[in-house]
């Protein structure tokens, strides 16, 4: 068995100044913690936030990658990057943990092709093409914005040259308008590498049961997120009456401004031990996601993409990855097989890639 997660924002973490090879306290992700957690890869997302464009947010991407590159580099003995399934395997097999590299956000790219294949051949093998903000490759989920009606003409050439080069294509945080232009533009299977079913809340963030199905007939992958907003609606509100997650913005804000301010980050860590004192949903909700979606779509169209270090506060038992193998154990616990779950722990994950790999012409 191979435990994939597609998608971590542990790049943002290492910029506020967090040593991967120590086990950190209120730290989701670290090397430590994924030994424990029987992980063996993870995709670390170069997380650019919305707020940046063209010039600034290519330098803020490529800052993410030179210190993503420092840290595998001074834990040589423990892990190594990956571009492909075989290298993974392969890096297992020497006992390591295998680092893949997704873009979070395409506006690093800006409107020049030849930026995509930059990050190409800096390591990274995925693009999430927006985030909380449209941009110049298609519309966000977030509500109340609509630049393009789906994907610019941009963005189709984009998915396009992606498809060509083997990158996969990521429709977590688009819009659902975005997301059957890429269905409709896309000529391999795409993923979305952390995301939740709306059936089950209701989220713009999570897919309709009709998207998971389109995302599946085309043999993807959706990867169930972690985060408690989009796996139940009840901790929504629960969050809102709370007035923690707009206290925690701003606080959160100054750490990130001054991550050696031992103050800020001391404040930071008092609101996450707050939001971990509410009421949560458990694990076992990751689990009814998962089941949701292999009721409608299969097996063989499901995974994990925990979205830790990006999300400020987790599920009941969830508490870091360390943690993840409770998932598995839930699995079990519901009847799932041992190949069931080596599916959903990351064969799926691998497979795609693979299939979008082979798939490339040049």
């Amino acid at each position: 068995m191979f435990v994939l997660d597609s998608h971590c924002d542990t790049p943002s973490q290492i910029l506020r100044l967090r040593d991967l090879s120590l086990d950190n306290d209120h730290a989701h992700v670290d090397f430590p913690k994924l030994r424990r957690g029987g992980v063996d890869g993870a995709f670390f997302a170069l997380y650019v936030p919305a707020s940046l464009k063209g010039a600034e947010a290519e330098a803020y991407a490529l800052k993410l990658l030179e210190n993503l590159r420092r840290s595998v580099s001074e834990n040589a003995g423990t892990a190594a990057f990956a571009c492909s399934a075989e290298d993974a395997l392969a890096n297992k097999a020497k006992g390591l943990f295998s680092v893949f590299m997704g873009l979070e956000n395409g506006s690093p790219i800006g409107e020049d092709i030849e930026k995509l294949m930059e990050f190409y051949n800096a390591g990274v093998r995925y693009v999430t093409l927006c985030h909380s903000a449209d941009n110049q490759i298609c519309d966000s989920c977030a509500p109340g914005t609509d630049t393009w009606n789906g994907l610019s003409p941009f963005g189709r050439k984009l998915v396009h040259r992606m498809n060509e080069i083997g990158m996969l294509v990521d429709v977590s945080h688009i819009s659902d308008k975005s997301f059957y232009d890429v269905m409709k533009y896309s000529r391999v299977p795409v993923a979305a590498t952390h995301s939740c079913c709306r059936s089950l809340a209701s989220h713009p963030r999570n897919m309709t049961d009709d998207m998971i199905r389109i995302l599946a007939s085309n043999d993807g992958v959706i990867q169930i997120n972690f985060y408690p907003v989009f796996l139940d609606d009840g901790f929504r509100h629960v969050l809102a009456a709370s007035g923690l997650q707009e206290e925690g913005e701003k606080i959160e804000a100054a750490f990130i401004a001054d991550p050696s301010d031992e103050f800020k980050r001391k404040a930071w860590y008092e609101i996450v031990d707050s939001l971990r004192g509410l009421p949560r949903p458990s694990y076992k909700r990751v689990v009814d996601h998962i089941d949701h979606a292999v009721e409608i779509v299969g097996i063989d169209h499901v995974g994990i993409g925990s979205d830790f270090d990006g999300i400020e506060v987790t599920p009941e038992g969830l508490e870091d990855v360390s943690k993840l193998g409770l998932v598995f154990e839930e699995m079990k616990a519901r009847g799932y097989s041992d190949s069931d779950i080596e599916k959903v722990s990351g064969g799926n994950f691998l497979r795609l890639l693979d299939t979008v790999q082979g798939c490339k012409i040049l």
